[in-house]
């Protein structure tokens, strides 16, 4: 598989839904949309997202979704709101979701790379 053609996929992120939107990136990403999935290569295509500031979250999220990191060191907890991060920069409340929908291996890093959001 060493002539893999990657396609690009490009996304208007204005008026989508975050996760169902996170969830169809993904599944470009990991090739799931390709005719010859094989879950053990990496064959996924090429995302651009543009527009990202207009994406729509549902319900009460902006309010009571949370996302934690621990530093490692006692006490160190540390606990964003959903609104914090989406008033710093959209892109990375985006680029956190389509990270956590993708598989945990060794592939995770080189997809990321090809996910493009401006």
């Amino acid at each position: 598989m060493a002539n893999i053609e990657r396609k690009t996929y490009t996304v208007d992120a204005a008026g989508k839904i975050l996760g169902r939107l996170a969830t169809d990136i993904a599944m470009h990403l990991m090739g799931k949309t390709n005719v010859n999935f094989q879950s053990h290569i990496d064959a996924g295509d090429f995302v651009v997202v543009t527009n990202v500031a207009g994406i729509k979250v549902t319900g009460k999220k902006m309010e009571q979704k949370v996302y934690h990191h621990h530093t490692h060191y006692p006490g160190g907890l540390v606990t964003k709101q959903l609104a914090d991060v989406w008033a710093k920069d959209p892109a990375d409340v985006l680029r956190r979701a389509v990270s956590r929908m993708l598989p945990k291996t060794k592939h995770r890093t080189a997809r990321l790379l090809r996910l493009t959001i401006s």
